[in-house]
């Protein structure tokens, strides 16, 4: 259970982090499409890179297991069991209740949307579907469906809003909103993926009002069809709304001029914040204990009655071999493999490899290859006082007691050096901008009726205060996009450390991955 709780945390931490990156770079540019597949890689990121771990190997010299028991103090009587809260089961409860809740709430939120979608007449158009409510909802779409109430607007105004929804409805902004509908029931106690959703629904207007605009000669009627719908606030949810984030936002977006291309590597910042939480969160050390080889029989006392020499030479016969193999297996449960078994013109033995196996590992290994005829030499097997089975290769110039195995390799291989961590470049050290965004004044509310000269004329003279009170702020706003810029291009210089590192990094995996092969080779 500790697991799921640490995939958790790690998961709404990554939703935080692509939010404040959201929130500091991206939110005033007007990439709106390309801030929508970052928000949307932010939530996929969040759920696969927790279960990404990258292992590293790390060799260590093995522990000593002499222990005296005798020494260690046995605990006596019988002691009674204190209790203890679970904590885990007490946040694991907690947390299943606020699923169950928040799933509650989906389920009667999309009964609501049934109910209003149910037995209404639907006019198919192309690929969309036209449903004309008398009820008084403001307009919004729902996949390829597109519901609104045309008493309400005029012929104008209809155009601008059908415009909008099926922007909403061509690029399938339903599944953004159920997408995030999902992970704010999911991590309902983190109020970044609530700030998350109000970020990604908020942006799909900008794209539908980008969209919209540009198939609508007036775009000031547009603006003006925004601000009446504003007085409509029974929207139903699980859909896109016509009216969804605050208005003013919407209209300062339309008549903000398009971000410059350089500012798309903005987006590319986000990578080094995640290469860091990689190297903190993501690595796994595994200490492995090196292997200890026995060079020699007489390491470990032996009992001479039981040790048994199986002598080979020159002149041994092929059958011989096999009846030797016979006996170490029937005997010793020793799988012993004779090959590259090579004779000179005399029939003598020149060339043999010798591979003596018990169990899963391989005891030893021995060839020998030349031209002369080879000399004398012996299969020595014994057995320890303890029970275990000691397996070597001696020749007849050695006694048995005290032959080499043969095929140990005491040339280590030398694990690589990983590079500096201190090299990663801090982020952290930047200073934000202290520069705030101006405080943008409240546009005017359009008159609710159109026809009535006076409320026009008087609407009219107080977007002309709003306009000019705009452009008394707009000094404000080109410095704070200049302190944004200076703070972008600041983050930028770090850049190049972080790819000399990344790089350093790819060298030291692909030595790592050498360095495992030489190991298994070096155990063998």
């Amino acid at each position: 259970m500790e697991t799921l709780f640490i995939y958790i945390a790690k998961s709404n931490g990554l939703i935080g982090m692509f939010y404040i990156a959201y929130y500091l770079l991206l939110r005033k540019e007007t990439f709106f499409t390309a801030n929508r597949w970052f928000l949307l890689a932010g939530l996929l990121t969040s759920v696969i890179l927790p279960w990404i771990v990258f292992t590293t190997i790390v060799w260590v010299e093995p522990t000593p297991t002499n222990l005296d028991w005798s020494k260690i103090p046995m605990p006596t009587g019988i002691q009674k069991e204190s209790f203890e809260i679970n904590w885990y089961l007490v946040l694991a409860f907690a947390y299943i209740i606020g699923i169950a809740l928040f799933l509650v709430q989906f389920i009667f939120d999309f009964y609501n949307l049934n109910r209003v979608l149910k037995g209404k007449t639907i006019q198919q158009q192309a690929d969309h579907k036209f449903i004309d409510l008398k009820e008084n909802i403001a307009p919004f779409s729902y996949f390829n469906t597109i519901v609104y109430n045309s008493s309400l607007y005029s012929k104008a105004e209809l155009e601008s809003i059908l415009e909008h929804e099926k922007v909403h409805s061509d690029q399938y902004h339903t599944v953004d909103v159920l997408i995030t509908r999902l992970f704010c029931t999911l991590f309902w106690f983190n109020p970044f993926v609530w700030l998350y959703k109000k970020a990604i629904l908020q942006n799909l207007e900008f794209i539908a009002d980008s969209e919209a605009t540009k198939n609508i000669s007036d775009k000031k009627a547009y603006q003006l069809t925004l601000l009446k719908i504003t007085t409509h606030e029974n929207c139903v949810v699980l859909t896109n709304h016509f009216y969804q984030s605050l208005i003013k936002k919407r209209i300062v977006m339309l008549n903000k001029n398009q971000s410059k291309k350089w500012n798309s590597w903005k987006y590319a910042l986000i990578l080094p914040v995640l290469v860091a939480f990689v190297f903190l969160f993501q690595m796994e050390v595994i200490a492995q204990e090196k292997a200890i080889i026995k060079k020699e029989i007489k390491d470990n006392p032996t009992d001479p009655e039981s040790a048994d020499t199986y002598q080979i030479d020159k002149t041994t016969t092929d059958s011989e071999l096999q009846e030797t193999a016979k006996i170490l297996s029937q005997k010793y449960a020793i799988t012993t493999t004779f090959s590259k078994i090579k004779r000179n013109a005399n029939n003598e033995l020149i060339s043999i490899k010798i591979k003596l196996q018990k169990g899963k590992e391989i005891a030893t290994e021995m060839e020998v290859n030349s031209s002369e005829p080879l000399e004398d030499f012996g299969i020595a097997i014994s057995m320890n006082k303890n029970g275990t089975t000691n397996i070597g290769i001696v020749t007849d110039k050695e006694e048995s007691s005290s032959s080499n195995e043969i095929g140990y390799n005491s040339d280590e291989p030398t694990p690589p050096t990983p590079p500096n961590y201190n090299k990663i470049p801090n982020y952290n050290k930047i200073p934000v901008p202290t520069v705030k965004m101006p405080l943008l004044p409240k546009p005017p509310r359009v008159p609710s009726n159109l026809n009535d000269d006076k409320s026009m004329r008087l609407f009219e003279q107080k977007m002309e205060v709003y306009d000019k009170k705009m452009e008394k702020l707009q000094p404000q706003i080109d410095n704070f996009e200049k302190e944004m810029e200076k703070y972008q291009t600041e983050m930028e210089a770090l850049n190049p450390e972080m790819e000399k590192f990344e790089k350093e990094m790819e060298n030291y995996e692909i030595a790592m991955e050498k360095y495992q092969q030489a190991m298994q080779k070096f155990n063998k």
